[in-house]
C-alpha cells in the first residue's frame, strides 16, 4: 500500500479496499478509462480529492479521486497497452525485429486470447502503420506458425490463442491439428506435422490419432467438399511416406476409393489442389478404374484446370499411354469442343508435348472457341487463351507450318471474317496469316487494307428474328441495365461495390451486342434461297452424303444444328461451297462423299 494511502487505512478514514484501490492511482501508476485509453498517473491531491493522469486520448486530465476509482481499471506497468505510452518506439522496432514477440506480449497482456479484429485495433495505426498492416500481418502469421508461438484461427471470428511455453512441439501441433474445424485448417495443419515429423518419430499413438482423425473427416464432409477431402487424404499419403510406423487398415478410406465413387465429379473439385497433389490423385487412378482407368482420367482431361490438364498428360505420356492422348485431343480438336484451358496447353505445348496434335485445326478450333464464348450471356472464359492468340507472334506461322494451301485459306477466310476481334487486332493476325502463307494475301486489296464484305446472306426469317432480338436489347435489356446500375450507385463506395461494377460491365457488354447487331442488320442481304444453281454445292442447297446423312447449307444466321442444317459462313458450310458431286469433305473429322445436291426452296 502506498505510504500516503497507509495512514488514512490505519486511522479508519477510508477502508482497506479503497486503499488498496487508490494506491493504484498513485502518481507513476497506470490505469485503463473505457473512452480515454491508457493513462499515466502524473501527480495526486489526497487532501483536495484530485488526480491527474494523462490519457492517451485525453492528456492531463484531473479528476476526482473517487470518479477516477469508479471508472478506471488498474494497469501493470508491463501490461501491453501501458508499453504503449512508456516504450512506443521500441514496440515499433520490435513490429519489425521481432513481429512473434510483439504478438507475444499482446495476447499475454489479454489474457492469452484475442480475436483478430482485436488485436487490429491494438496494433493498427499506433505500433504498426495502417498501409503497411495486411503485409505485416501476412508476414507475421507465417512466423507465428513456424515459431508455434500462438495458435493461429483460419477464421477471422476464432481466436488467437498463446501457447504454454512448456506445451512440447509436438503437442502444440496436435493441438492445431485437434482444434481445426474445416479441411483448409485440418490441410494446413497436417503440413506442419508433415514438415516438423521428427517430433513423432516412434510415437505410434499419436501417428494413429491422427490417421483416425482424417479418415473421420473425410467420411462426414466429402459429399459437401470432395476437392478439399482429396486434399486431406493426399496429405495422409504424404504422412505415411515419411513414417516408418504408419499402416492403412483395409477399412481405411483410400484416394482410390473415392476416385471410384466420386467418377467424374472428381473433376472439377481439383482446381485448387497443388499440381503434385493432383498428380497424386492421377496416380490413383489404375488402382480405382483397373484397365479403364486411361478412359477415366481423359473423361476429366477438360475440366480439371491448366495445372491438372498438364500433370495428366504428363503421367498417361510417361506411362506410355501417350497414343489414347493424342486420339482423345485429336478428336475433341476437330468436334471444336476443346475448352480453353486444353487449347492454351496444346499451343504452349507444341514443340513438346502437344507436337503430334498441332497443326491449323488447333488455330480453327480457337477461333471456333472464341466466338461462342463471345456470343454466350456469362463470363468470359477464353480471355487468357486469346491473349495468348495475339501475343505469341510465332503461334499463327507454326499453325500453318504444315497446312496445305486450302488449309491456310480456308483458316485465313475465318479469321478474316471474325468479329471477335478489333479491326487492327484482326489487320496484325492477318499480316502474319499473310507472311506464313503469301498466297491468303487475296483476301485483302492491294494496298494492304483488308476487303469489305458486301454484308452476310440470310433467310427473311432469320432477319425478322434478329430484328425482334435488337428491338427487345434496345427497348429491354438496355433500360433495366441502367436502372441496375442506378440502384447498385446508391449502395455507395463505388470502389468496393460489386453490384456496381457488375452492372457497368454488363453494360458494356450490351452496348458491345447493340452495335454489331446494327452493323450486321445494316448490310445484311435477305433470300428466300429461290433459283440456287444445284450443279455445285451453293448456298440453299441441300447435300445429301453416301450413307443416308443430309445436310443443308442456308444463309449465315439460319443455323440449325439438330437438323444438320449449317451456315455457309461455318467452317464445314465453307468448306462445302463449290462442291461437286462425287467431291469428298470432311465432316467430324470422316471423308464423306457427296451422292446428291438439291435445292432447299424448290418452289
Amino acid at each position: 500500500m502506498h505510504p500516503d494511502v497507509a495512514p488514512l487505512v490505519e486511522a479508519g478514514r477510508i477502508s482497506q479496499e479503497i486503499g488498496t484501490r487508490l494506491s493504484q492511482l498513485a502518481p507513476g501508476q497506470y490505469c485503463l478509462h473505457k473512452s480515454w485509453g491508457a493513462g499515466k498517473v502524473t501527480d495526486w491531491d489526497i487532501r483536495s480529492g484530485k488526480i491527474t493522469i494523462d490519457f492517451e486520448k485525453n492528456e492531463d486530465q484531473t479528476m476526482g479521486l473517487q470518479l477516477a476509482i469508479a471508472k478506471t481499471e488498474a494497469l501493470a506497468a508491463d501490461h501491453f497497452r501501458a508499453q504503449k505510452l512508456e516504450a512506443m518506439e521500441e514496440l515499433r522496432e520490435l513490429s519489425v525485429s521481432d513481429p512473434v514477440e510483439l504478438v507475444r506480449r499482446t495476447l499475454k497482456s489479454n489474457g492469452g486470447t484475442m480475436k483478430i479484429d482485436q488485436l487490429e485495433r491494438e496494433l493498427i495505426g499506433s505500433v504498426v502503420p495502417e498501409e503497411n498492416y495486411k503485409k505485416w500481418w501476412d508476414g507475421a502469421k507465417k512466423l507465428l506458425r513456424a515459431s508455434r508461438a500462438a495458435v493461429v484461427p483460419t477464421k477471422r471470428t476464432e481466436p488467437l490463442v498463446l501457447r504454454d511455453e512448456n506445451v512440447s512441439p509436438a503437442d502444440s501441433l496436435l493441438q492445431d491439428f485437434d482444434a481445426a474445424r474445416d479441411f483448409k485448417a485440418k490441410a494446413r495443419a497436417l503440413e506442419a506435422i508433415i514438415k516438423d515429423f521428427k517430433h513423432f518419430k516412434g510415437n505410434t499413438d499419436a501417428q494413429e490419432a491422427i490417421n483416425q482423425s482424417i479418415d473421420d473427416s473425410v467420411r462426414k464432409g466429402m459429399k459437401l467438399h470432395l476437392g478439399q477431402a482429396l486434399d486431406l487424404l493426399v496429405g495422409r499419403d504424404e504422412l505415411m511416406a515419411v513414417s516408418d510406423d504408419m499402416e492403412l487398415d483395409a477399412s481405411a478410406l483410400r484416394v482410390s476409393d473415392v476416385i471410384a465413387n466420386e467418377g467424374a465429379k472428381i473433376g472439377a473439385e481439383l482446381g485448387s489442389l497443388p499440381a503434385a497433389r493432383q498428380r497424386m490423385v492421377f496416380e490413383a487412378y489404375p488402382a480405382a478404374f483397373g484397365d479403364s482407368w486411361v478412359k477415366e482420367l481423359l473423361a476429366i482431361f477438360d475440366v480439371v484446370g491448366p495445372r491438372g490438364l498438364a500433370e495428366i498428360a504428363k503421367l498417361l505420356i510417361e506411362s506410355d499411354e501417350e497414343a489414347d492422348l493424342y486420339t482423345f485431343l485429336r478428336r475433341y480438336i476437330g468436334g471444336r469442343i476443346l475448352g480453353a484451358d486444353s487449347l492454351l496447353w496444346v499451343c504452349r505445348e507444341r514443340k513438346k508435348s502437344a507436337e503430334p496434335v498441332f497443326d491449323v485445326e488447333v488455330g480453327n478450333a480457337i477461333l471456333s472457341l472464341l466466338e461462342r464464348d463471345v456470343m454466350d450471356d456469362g463470363p468470359r472464359k477464353s480471355s487468357r487463351l486469346q491473349s495468348y492468340f495475339m501475343e505469341d507472334r510465332t503461334l499463327i506461322p507454326d499453325l500453318l507450318e504444315k497446312s496445305d494451301v486450302n488449309e491456310a485459306r480456308s483458316f485465313a477466310r475465318k479469321l478474316h471474317q471474325s468479329q471477335i476481334f478489333a479491326e487492327l487486332d484482326r489487320k496484325s493476325l492477318m499480316a502474319r496469316v499473310i507472311k506464313a502463307c503469301p498466297a491468303t494475301q487475296e483476301l485483302v486489296n492491294s494496298d494492304g487494307a483488308e476487303k469489305k464484305d458486301d454484308g452476310v446472306i440470310s433467310s427473311w426469317d432469320s432477319i425478322t428474328k434478329r430484328k425482334s432480338e435488337l428491338e427487345d436489347l434496345v427497348t429491354n435489356q438496355i433500360p433495366q441495365n441502367r436502372e441496375e446500375i442506378k440502384v447498385a450507385r446508391s449502395y455507395g463506395d463505388l470502389r468496393e461495390n460489386a453490384e456496381y461494377h457488375m452492372a457497368k460491365d454488363y453494360q458494356k457488354v450490351l452496348m458491345r451486342r447493340q452495335a454489331d447487331m446494327e452493323i450486321s442488320l445494316s448490310s445484311v442481304q435477305g433470300t428466300d434461297f429461290s433459283g440456287v444453281e444445284t450443279e455445285v454445292v451453293n448456298i440453299g442447297t441441300i447435300i445429301h452424303f453416301e450413307g443416308s446423312v443430309n445436310y443443308t447449307v442456308l444463309g449465315a444466321w439460319d443455323s440449325d444444328t439438330d437438323n444438320n442444317v449449317i451456315s455457309y459462313l461455318s467452317e464445314l458450310g465453307n468448306s462445302m461451297l463449290g462442291l461437286k458431286v462425287g467431291d469428298s469433305v470432311k465432316v467430324q473429322s470422316v471423308d464423306m462423299t457427296i451422292a446428291k445436291i438439291e435445292a432447299y426452296n424448290k418452289d
